[in-house]
């Protein structure tokens, strides 16, 4: 994924079973024999594509699922991982393709393990979703509308139909990658360096404290997915057409990040992201500010943050990633995927300037009005 899950930088410890002992734990804890696994990429939780021969437990006629192991720091939050699993189940159940956990064998959705060195682990399986993900398109104003139209839909399907005794675990007041808490980069801005990379997040921070935290109380509240980048949608074509593909969103993944937020917030995050392998980043914005808006329109107030949040989300990505692979250098590559292009569009976002940019995405989502999406 692009921006990672929800890591607590310089505190959290990633998981390192080894396929055999990972083929152990889905036998012993959810009694499935493992016909193959292959480890998937992960920012600080471990992750394996597993497919398991005879009887299943789980969803009817799944054999392939994804064995989720949480990094010890966040398996001390139970009650948060609990949370996060039922809303896929619940969203799920809402027609959403979402994930949904397959159950041990004493038929819990969990299970706390301890890996060779003593540490605690939270561990799922999860059904495994089809799909490509968006990374490996070429997007079109289409499925940009679509994956704009899915952030606001799953987001007030949460708010408003989703109840759960522990669902205040989502206030997550010093979560690093909760919009809101762009402030907190200052703490992890040295390991950019001294160059003008650096010079613009700090504007970017300034900026963000002085016009976008004072208005947080006028913001419409929910709870955010908080990580709908290009790696955790995937979609499949429902067209022959290789000259113009319909896409169709086909998965939504790792809901690790969710935390209680701002519909802006959502808008903004999936702008973002959608905008990194995107030939023309700048033009991204309107599409998925249509969709979303298509179901639930956007304030004034709103509108006015949009440019700074996505902003401040650049600046979350690229100055976490830069903090973790100077921890964790041998994950470097992995953790760089948004530095190869994300510096380079912050960069020609402040270059452009605000009022700019903002008229190119509202022109943009304008225009929709007047006609059905591309």
């Amino acid at each position: 994924m692009s921006s990672g899950n929800g890591c607590r930088p310089q505190t959290f410890t990633k998981p390192a079973l080894s396929e055999k002992e990972a083929a152990e734990l889905v036998d012993r804890v959810f009694g499935l024999k493992v016909s193959w696994l292959r480890p998937l990429p992960s920012y600080d939780d471990q992750n394996f594509h597993v497919r398991v021969s005879g009887d299943s437990n789980g969803a009817e006629g799944a054999d392939e699922y994804v064995l989720k192991i949480t990094n010890s720091e966040d398996s001390r939050e139970p009650d948060l991982i609990q949370v996060q699993t039922q809303a896929m189940m619940f969203l799920s159940a809402e027609g959403f393709p979402s994930a949904t956990p397959c159950l041990t064998k004493d038929g819990s959705i969990m299970s706390l393990e301890s890996d060779a060195g003593n540490k605690k682990h939270m561990v799922r399986l999860l059904t495994y979703l089809p799909g490509t993900p968006v990374a490996k398109i070429a997007t079109n104003a289409q499925i940009l509308y679509e994956i704009g139209k899915l952030a606001a839909s799953l987001d007030k399907a949460l708010a408003e139909k989703f109840h759960h005794p522990s669902v205040k675990s989502l206030h997550r007041g010093q979560f690093i990658w909760n919009l809101a808490n762009v402030p907190l980069l200052e703490q992890y801005i040295h390991a950019l360096g001294q160059n003008k990379y650096r010079a613009v997040v700090e504007q970017v921070i300034e900026q963000f404290k002085g016009k976008v935290i004072p208005k947080l109380s006028s913001f419409r509240a929910c709870i955010n997915h908080g990580d709908l980048n290009d790696h955790n949608i995937l979609v499949d074509s429902s067209s022959a057409s290789l000259e113009n593909p319909q896409y169709r969103v086909s998965g939504v993944l790792d809901f690790n990040d969710m935390s209680y937020g701002y519909y802006v917030f959502e808008v903004a995050i999936a702008i973002m992201y959608m905008m990194i392998e995107s030939p023309d980043p700048l033009g991204v914005g309107g599409h998925v500010l249509a969709g979303f808006e298509s179901v639930v329109p956007l304030t004034a107030e709103e509108r006015g943050a949009l440019f700074l949040l996505v902003s401040g989300r650049f600046a979350q990505s690229l100055v976490i990633a830069a903090h973790t692979a100077l921890l964790y250098p041998e994950n470097k590559e992995y953790l760089m995927i948004t530095a190869k292009t994300g510096w380079k569009h912050l960069m020609t976002m402040f270059e452009m300037g605000q009022e700019a940019v903002e008229k190119k995405w509202f022109e943009t989502a304008q225009a929709y009005t007047h006609r059905a999406p591309a």
